[in-house]
């Protein structure tokens, strides 16, 4: 719907106005389509291709060169394929019915993609940081990923299976408690909310003394290093343009980018056109000094993704942004019309901020040539789960975390009547979840072996 200035009128005038107890009843309603004990089903033999087959074509368009090492990251264990495998899980999703209650989700719900980081006021947060595969799409989804991941996480750390299962039901049972909440709420103060049992979940101290550690200072010298060009003296030679530091070499995960420098830093045009007005004034005074490509995380590896180094005051004032590759969301050929924007990294920042109750204030978007990408600051103090941090207590209490910000995000961007008119006192549904974890793990550690047996036709391509 395109509105311009009247937009206001416009929705006014194409909107059906409904009461809160119609928007339950709609909830409930949806038990028809969905029934909530329905919810441990999975058929993969439904997928329309093998996992292999998925995997290598969602590899088309990454740097060929990076394939191999994606591959390899994947190899580590069940949980490393799990967070690189997001499109086959995509495609068993799509296969299941579904609730039809759509909200925005994270897309890539698991374990670690919740972590700690600056928010426009300097404060740490933790919450939901990594959206990639955000878009509108049924509530559930983010659950049955999280549900997956907290199961293959606490056998990685070492707990039986009924501890790791009943993890799964723990966030589910916290996520539909949490929604009936915030049904009886004022939308203002679900706006609002904040998370409490964060105090609580040992895994989420650790990570916010990771953050507290990680300052725009401390990525300095983890990334960067003095110019080596010192030709005229002062380290300041024309082969590093003038700068006291740049990025340190750390091939293939990091390398300065020079060929394509220019074009990433005209990219930084169209992005600064879209920040707010006083975001993009505190911009102006950082200049770039250097520009790197960087491999990041599992699912992304391969994408084209660029960190440029700023300083402002002097060195003592770094800044430092990522330019990640955003290409559509791996839900996408599943959802029918388009449930997003046509730009990818538009897709992202406003999908993230849509469930974060504060987001970067540097985030936004741009484009080089036909490609997408996301900018937002790169570890400005954040910190995230390690799973070495779930073992003992710390899975179960974390659980009850990730099924908090789930709700909290989806309550934001969704309509919470709705879904706690359908989850009803959750007993079933939260039931029907934990048994749905515990089986995907079981599928996801069998299409881990597969892609073991297939390793031999992986090759790492030369000079790599």
């Amino acid at each position: 719907m395109h509105c311009g200035r009247g937009q206001w009128a416009c929705m006014v005038r194409t909107m059906h106005w409904i009461s809160p107890g119609e928007r339950r009843r709609l909830g409930r309603a949806r038990r028809r389509q969905a029934r909530r004990r329905q919810h441990d089903e999975l058929h993969p033999g439904k997928r329309p291709a093998g996992s292999l087959e998925l995997l290598a074509r969602s590899m088309q368009g990454r740097v060929p060169a990076l394939i191999a090492l994606k591959y390899e990251m994947m190899l580590e264990s069940p949980f490393a394929y799990f967070r690189g495998a997001a499109p086959v899980m995509a495609a068993d999703l799509a296969a299941l019915a579904n609730t039809g209650i759509e909200c925005q989700i994270c897309g890539d719900a698991h374990v670690r993609n919740l972590g700690a980081y600056a928010g426009p006021d300097g404060r740490l947060v933790f919450d939901i940081n990594d959206f990639d595969e955000t878009v509108r799409a049924p509530f559930e989804w983010d659950l049955k990923r999280m549900a997956a991941s907290l199961v293959l996480a606490g056998r990685a750390a070492g707990h039986k299976e009924n501890t790791a299962r009943a993890a799964a039901e723990a966030c589910a049972e916290r996520y539909a408690a949490l929604m009936r909440q915030f049904a009886a709420m004022p939308m203002i103060e679900v706006a609002r909310f904040q998370v409490r049992r964060m105090n609580l979940a040992r895994p989420v101290h650790e990570a916010l003394m990771k953050a507290e550690r990680a300052t725009p200072r401390h990525t300095l010298e983890q990334f960067t290093e003095p110019a080596k060009d010192r030709k005229d003296g002062t380290g300041k030679g024309a082969k590093t343009g003038g700068a006291a530091r740049v990025f340190r070499e750390n091939p293939p995960l990091l390398r300065r980018e020079k060929r394509a420098r220019a074009e990433i830093l005209a990219a930084l045009a169209p992005y600064a056109e879209m920040l707010e007005p006083q975001r993009r004034h505190l911009l102006g005074f950082y200049r770039p000094v250097d520009v790197a490509f960087k491999v990041v995380g599992t699912g992304s590896v391969g994408l084209r993704d660029y960190c440029i180094y700023f300083e402002g005051n002097g060195e003592n004032d770094p800044l430092f942004l990522q330019v990640k590759e955003e290409t559509h969301s791996v839900y996408a050929p599943y959802l029918g019309e388009p449930r997003a924007p046509a730009h990818n990294g538009m897709r992202v920042a406003q999908g993230q901020r849509a469930m974060q109750m504060q987001s970067d204030p540097f985030l936004g978007w741009t484009h080089i040539g036909s490609r997408h990408f996301l900018v937002r600051q790169l570890n400005d103090h954040k910190g995230s789960i390690d799973l070495d941090d779930l073992a003992g207590g710390g899975l179960r209490a974390y659980a009850e975390v990730c099924g908090e910000l789930l709700a909290r995000g989806h309550a934001r961007s969704g309509d919470a009547l709705a879904i706690a008119g359908y989850l009803g006192n959750g007993g079933g549904f939260v039931e029907a979840l934990a048994r749905f974890g515990a089986l995907y793990a079981d599928q996801t550690e069998k299409d881990w072996e597969e892609l073991k047996k297939a390793r031999r036709k992986i090759r790492r391509p030369r000079g790599e």
